[in-house]
C-alpha cells in the first residue's frame, strides 16, 4: 500500500477525518460513561477516513488514542498500567475472576485483525490483562471493511458492545447509532462514485 500524500488528505474534515462531504462532527453523540477507555491503535490505521476508533474518541470524554508500531517510536506500555484495567480481544488469555467488579477502564486493540494479534504478541503487558470476549457480530451486519475473521467488527461496534455489556445498552445505543451513520454516508458516497 502507498504512503498517503498532502494531496490524499486534502478535502477531510480535520476533526472526524471523513472527506468534508460526508462529516459526522455535526451528529457526533457526547456519551458519559463509567469506565475509562484507551484505545491503542495500530499506526497504519491513523490516516485511514474509515477508522472508527477516531468516532469513538470524539463522542466519548472518557476516551483516548495512544499510537502503536509507529517507525523508530517505542510504545510506552506504562500506559496500560492500573488497577482494575480489562483487555477487549476476542483471544483475550486470561478471564476475569468470577465475581470480579466490572473494570474502571478498559483497552481496546484498534487495527487489523492480524495487527491487533501482533500487539498482543508483542506487548506482555497486554497478555497479563483480564479478557473481555464480546459475542461474534450477526453474519449479517453491515461494514465498511470485510474482517478476516468471524469475530472482526470495527473499534466503534467493540467498544459500543463492550459498554452495552458493562454499562447497559442505553449508553450503547449512541454508538450504534452513530456506527450506521457512518457507514450510511461512507457506502451512499462509493454508490456515487462507481
Amino acid at each position: 500500500m502507498r504512503s498517503r500524500t498532502p494531496e490524499d488528505l486534502a478535502g477531510r474534515c480535520p476533526r472526524c477525518f471523513l472527506p468534508v462531504a460526508l462529516c459526522l462532527c455535526a451528529e457526533v453523540p457526547c456519551v458519559s460513561t463509567r469506565t475509562e477507555l484507551l484505545i491503542v491503535r495500530h499506526h497504519k490505521e491513523t490516516l485511514k477516513s474509515t477508522n472508527t476508533a477516531r468516532m469513538a474518541a470524539l463522542a466519548i470524554p472518557r476516551c483516548s488514542i495512544v499510537s502503536y508500531g509507529s517507525p523508530g517510536v517505542p510504545f510506552d506500555a506504562s500506559v496500560l498500567e492500573g488497577d482494575d484495567t480489562w483487555l477487549l480481544f476476542p483471544d483475550a488469555h486470561h478471564e476475569p475472576a468470577s465475581g470480579a467488579a466490572f473494570p474502571s477502564r478498559l483497552i481496546i486493540l484498534d487495527g487489523s485483525w492480524g495487527q491487533a494479534r501482533r500487539m498482543v504478541q508483542r506487548v506482555p503487558a497486554l497478555r497479563r490483562l483480564p479478557g473481555l470476549k464480546l459475542p461474534p457480530p450477526a453474519p449479517d451486519s453491515r461494514r465498511l471493511r470485510r474482517p478476516p475473521h468471524p469475530d472482526g467488527m470495527s473499534t466503534l461496534e467493540a467498544i459500543a458492545g463492550a459498554l452495552a455489556y458493562l454499562e447497559g445498552e442505553h449508553v450503547a445505543q449512541p454508538l450504534h447509532a452513530l456506527h450506521e451513520q457512518m457507514i450510511d454516508r461512507v457506502l451512499a458516497s462509493r454508490g456515487r462514485n462507481t
